[in-house]
């Protein structure tokens, strides 16, 4: 008796997916070329042509970038792909607040949220982790381990994401409706400095995304340490995620003041690169009622922010399953943002969008589990074989 053996399927799970290119830096584009054969100088040019189609244009076929040699145009289409990450659910509120869970691999998926209406014409709020390790005890994202950073190519690939399902292209087609990009969704973004550094190249590079570095906000919840590198490397609006006036409510409230208090906070912040009266620093204040929303702590905000240029966004409460607070009541919070009114500080009071499909403020957070090897083992294992 004759056996064969049939080792195609084998060799289809050998060979690797092939990479995407959409969301790449220029110089990521340019080592893909140069990998591919083209010498450096010529690598280079066609980078440029490629960052252009992508990030501009937003092809996602090679076929359309018509100045590129058709030759390479097919060697392209053989070795890679343009398609953005595989959107797992897409959520859109009454209020016309869009959110994305974006599948970046098994496992990982971390939200992307576009508010209309904010800044120039839309907000995206992008995500720079998958969970958080900080543990901000109002906040949905921190019931969520931290499962892994996300690329700098996964954080671009968020805004390539929006502008598809806004029919955003080219970037400098007028009445935009993408025109702000706030890191404020899952994640820490300064534990993630060096890929969101690069994703903040990439989005504002003006020949490719073209969304300035001015309007582009980054929080943080006080990293203190690596808040002036931030601004030296990226130059972008800085954001503190603050909530409260004093060290032993914001240790209870964001725990990572136990590691870098509010003095060095401050410290850090009164040396963030180019902030002025046109450079304010944004600090978010989260309304908890009967925890920090008394008139005397909106005074002690005052007297802390004094000497910083500011402005403070008061956002309501977003409530969450088994969250443990209650939003402030509305005549609580615009008495808070009289004082600080008063005072000379511009203090909106931020209007909840997409609570209905837990897209608001602090309400973001995926089903993704970071696993362990072993676990990893054991479900390669008990997995029914095809």
């Amino acid at each position: 008796m004759k056996t064969e053996l049939d080792l195609t399927r084998r060799a289809d799970a050998a060979s690797p997916a092939p990479r995407s290119l959409a969301g790449m830096s220029l110089p990521a584009l340019k080592a893909e070329m140069e990998a591919l054969g083209l010498e450096p100088k010529k690598a280079g040019m066609r980078a440029k042509q490629l960052r252009r189609w992508i990030h501009h244009f937003g092809v996602q076929e090679f076929g359309g970038m018509t100045d590129v040699a058709k030759d390479l145009r097919e060697q392209l289409s053989d070795t890679f792909i343009l398609t953005r990450p595989e959107i797992a659910d897409h959520q859109v509120s009454r209020d016309g607040t869009q959110k994305w869970l974006s599948r970046f691999g098994p496992g990982i998926e971390g939200e992307s949220v576009y508010i209309p209406d904010v800044g120039k014409a839309g907000a995206l709020c992008v995500s720079s982790q998958v969970g958080c390790t900080l543990n901000c005890t109002f906040c949905h994202t921190g019931t969520q381990k931290l499962v892994r950073n996300l690329t700098a190519q996964e954080i671009v690939a968020q805004v390539l994401t929006a502008r598809d399902a806004l029919d955003g292209w080219p970037s400098d087609e007028e009445d935009r409706r993408l025109t702000n990009i706030v890191f404020m969704g899952m994640g820490e973004p300064l534990y993630n400095l060096d890929n969101v550094a690069e994703a903040i190249d990439t989005i504002s590079d003006g020949d490719g995304i073209a969304i300035g570095r001015r309007r582009i906000t980054v929080s943080t919840a006080g990293v203190a340490p690596k808040i002036a590198e931030l601004g030296e490397r990226t130059n972008a609006m800085l954001a503190i995620s603050l909530h409260a006036t004093n060290d032993d409510l914001r240790n209870e409230l964001v725990p990572i003041n136990r590691k870098y208090n509010l003095k060095e906070l401050f410290a850090a912040i009164r040396a963030y690169p180019g902030i002025g009266n046109s450079r304010r620093v944004t600090f978010e204040y989260v309304m908890l009622k009967g925890v920090n929303d008394s008139l005397a702590e909106a005074r002690d905000l005052v007297r802390l922010l004094r000497g910083v240029p500011a402005k403070i966004n008061l956002i309501p409460f977003n409530p969450w399953p088994g969250s443990p607070y209650e939003c402030s009541d509305w005549d609580t919070i615009e008495e808070f943002a009289e004082v600080l009114n008063q005072a000379g500080y511009a203090s909106p009071i931020r209007t909840p969008r997409g609570r209905d499909i837990l897209a608001a403020c602090g309400q973001l957070r995926s089903e993704s589990v970071k696993k362990s090897a072993a676990e990893k083992r054991r479900e390669a294992l008990d997995a029914p074989a095809e």
